[in-house]
C-alpha cells in the first residue's frame, strides 16, 4: 500500500468522523437550545405552574421509580402494544381483502367513511356502557383510532401493484398464498409500514386519552392525578417520560422499518445510482 492510498484513506477517515460529529451536534444543538430558554422562562417568570428543568429532572428520577414502572408504565406500554397489534391485523387484513375487491370496497366504502370520521375520544363514554371500565375498553379506543391510517394505506398499496407483475405470476403460476405473501403483501408494504408509523403515533394519544377518562393506573391517569392534586413538577415528570417513551417507539420502529424494507430502499438507492 502506498504513502498516497493510506494519506487518503487517513483524511477520508478523519472527514467521516468529522461529519458525524457535525451530525451529532446539530441534533442537539435545539433540544439544547430549547431546554436553556425554558430554563430561563421559568426563572424569569417565577410561576409555579412552569418548574426550571432541574426541577423536573430531579422530580422525574424521584416519581418514576421501579414501583411506580411496574404499576403504571408497564400496564400502560403494554396497552399500547396490544391496541396496536390488533388494529395492524384487522387494518392490513380487511385492507387487503378492499384492496383486492372493487366490489367489496364499494359497499363498505360509505360505512367506512362515516366512521372514519367520529373522533376515538367520543366512543370513550359509549364503549364504558358496552364492555365497562377494563383493558378491554382501553384496546378498543386504541384500536379505533390506529386502524384507519393503516387500513387506508393496506387499501392504497394493494390497488397499486403493478399490473405487470401480476400478469408475470399469473403466467408462472404463482397463485394463492404464496401470490399474496410474495407479491402483494411486499408491494404493499411500503406503504403498509407507512400507516403503522402513523398508527403508532396515534396509538400512544388514545392510550393516554383512555387512562384519562376512566382508569386507576396508567401513564394517563397519573399524570391526571398530579394536575388535580397541583403536583405540577410530577405532572410534567409523567409529561417528559411519555416524550421519550414515543420518541423510544419511533426509534424503533425506524429500525424495524429499515429491516423490513431493505430490499425498497436498496432498489430506490440502485435506481438513483448511489
Amino acid at each position: 500500500m502506498s504513502a498516497a492510498t493510506t494519506t487518503a484513506r487517513t483524511a477520508g477517515g478523519a472527514g467521516g468522523a468529522g461529519r458525524a460529529a457535525m451530525r451529532a451536534l446539530h441534533i442537539l444543538l435545539l433540544p439544547a437550545v430549547l431546554i436553556g430558554a425554558w430554563w430561563v422562562a421559568s426563572l424569569v417568570s417565577g410561576v409555579y405552574y412552569l418548574p426550571t428543568p432541574g426541577e423536573i429532572a430531579a422530580t422525574f428520577v424521584e416519581v418514576w421509580g421501579t414501583e411506580r414502572l411496574l404499576e403504571d408504565v408497564l400496564p400502560s406500554v403494554g396497552r399500547l402494544f396490544g391496541g396496536f397489534a390488533l388494529a395492524v391485523v384487522l387494518g392490513v387484513g380487511l385492507g387487503v381483502v378492499l384492496g383486492l375487491s372493487a366490489r367489496i370496497r364499494a359497499l363498505l366504502e360509505p360505512v367506512l367513511e362515516f366512521f372514519r370520521a367520529i373522533p376515538p375520544p367520543v366512543l370513550v363514554p359509549l364503549l364504558m356502557l358496552f364492555v365497562g371500565v377494563s383493558t378491554t375498553m382501553k384496546l378498543l379506543v386504541i384500536v379505533s383510532g390506529c386502524i384507519w391510517p393503516i387500513l387506508l394505506n393496506t387499501i392504497e398499496g394493494v390497488r397499486a401493484v403493478d399490473p405487470v407483475l401480476v400478469d408475470t405470476c399469473r403466467c408462472y403460476g404463482i397463485r394463492g398464498r404464496r401470490w399474496l405473501t410474495t407479491l402483494v403483501l411486499r408491494s404493499a408494504s411500503p406503504q403498509i409500514m407507512a400507516g403503522m408509523r402513523q398508527g403508532l403515533s396515534i396509538a400512544i394519544i388514545l392510550m393516554v386519552i383512555s387512562e384519562m377518562f376512566a382508569s386507576s393506573s396508567g401513564l394517563g391517569y397519573t399524570i391526571i392525578q398530579f394536575q388535580r392534586t397541583f403536583a405540577i413538577p410530577e405532572m410534567w415528570s409523567g409529561i417528559l417520560l411519555l416524550g421519550l417513551l414515543g420518541f423510544l417507539l419511533s426509534v424503533v420502529f425506524g429500525l424495524v422499518e429499515r429491516k423490513v424494507l431493505s430490499w425498497y430502499n436498496g432498489t430506490r438507492a440502485a435506481a438513483r445510482g448511489e
